[in-house]
């Protein structure tokens, strides 16, 4: 009998618990194939004079991140990162992407040899020179295979069980099938597909396009409006994909809850939309509003915006992607928010 599955959580914040529910449940449900306790990386914090990963252990809640959704008693809170993964052979890497690597720096040596990760960090690194993956990085520092999960997936309704799909990315299909059985639930569906690449592109490129789709919003344009940014904005994440990525970006991949789905959920909802909105109606600069509405978070849409433009400038291109280009403009160049029907 083969040896069984140990997994590791890295990363705790509201999509992480969210994750860390799921995962603690099909750990104790599927014991043939993965070793019960399922520990988790957690940042230490104080919560009212308390340790988080003390309150996580006794009270089985992330109180900061994820209030009132109670967590499997096999989910195992670890302030200490290379305890948290020592021996692991499925790590789930859920962190902000600036902190990758300096953490996977200290989790080299400490996985199984036999360790895959999956990365459920949305989006990827661009820059004028060229794209990063979050999963290569991944793969780069730890010399292990690396998947993708993306999806229409708010963490708050996916704790709460409402139904809803994700897609994983794996070039392995039997690794894909292993994740897909930590994963789906009846609630949390997974489809599996070989295409890591396009699952991470459509997790950057889709928050741009919900930008544009909050200033219609802003200037009160209506839905006829917005479904047409919301399809010409996959159009450009396809052309995007398919031009700079070649045949490893598949078509089909688009309309994967990654693809279609999220991007539907983004431009509906989410902080991308909601600030674009208050821009076209407060006139207020971006950097501020972030201050007022995202309790000083980044906006990653505006940021993606401003990455994909010097790497189109870069390659004389950013007028064979229109609506990416006018999304830009808007935002850094002062151009009229009303540009977003006439120039795209």
């Amino acid at each position: 009998m083969p040896a069984l599955e140990k997994v590791s959580i890295i990363g705790s914040g509201n999509w992480g618990s969210a994750i860390a529910k799921i995962i603690g449940s099909n750990a104790a449900r599927h014991t043939d194939q993965f070793e019960t306790t399922v520990r988790q990386w957690v940042f230490e914090e104080q919560v009212d004079g308390q340790n988080l990963t003390d309150i996580i252990n006794t009270k089985h809640e992330n109180v900061k991140y994820l209030k009132g959704v109670a967590l499997p008693h096999n989910v195992v809170a670890i302030p200490d990162v290379i305890k948290a993964c020592e021996g692991a052979s499925l790590v789930v890497f859920v962190v902000p992407h600036q902190f990758i690597h300096g953490i996977c720096e200290k989790m080299k040596g400490h996985l199984a040899p036999n360790a895959r990760a999956i990365s459920l960090i949305k989006g990827l690194e661009i820059t004028s020179e060229g794209t990063r993956l979050f999963s290569e990085e991944i793969s780069r520092i730890l010399d292990i295979p690396c998947a993708a999960l993306s999806g229409a997936n708010i963490a708050n309704e996916v704790a709460m069980e409402k139904f809803c799909e994700s897609t994983i990315g794996c070039e392995n299909m039997e690794d894909g099938m292993t994740f897909k059985k930590l994963f789906d639930t009846p609630y949390f569906r997974i489809a599996v597909i070989q295409d890591h690449v396009g699952v991470q592109l459509c997790g950057a490129l889709k928050n741009v396009v919900a930008v544009g789709a909050g200033f219609s919003d802003g200037l009160g344009h209506g839905s006829n409006t917005k479904a047409a940014i919301i399809r010409l904005g996959l159009m450009e994440m396809r052309k995007f994909g398919q031009t700079f990525f070649g045949d490893s970006v598949k078509t089909e991949t688009f309309f994967e809850s990654c693809g279609a789905a999220d991007l539907i959920t983004t431009c509906n909802g989410g902080r991308n939309r909601k600030v674009a909105e208050a821009f076209v109606l407060t006139g207020k600069p971006i950097a501020e509003l972030e201050a007022e509405l995202l309790n000083g978070q980044k906006l990653q849409g505006t940021l993606t915006a401003q990455e994909v433009n010097q790497f189109l400038t870069a390659r004389n291109m950013t007028h064979e992607f229109p609506l990416f280009n006018t999304v830009y403009r808007i935002v850094y160049e002062g151009v009229s928010p009303e540009m977003i029907t006439v120039d795209i």
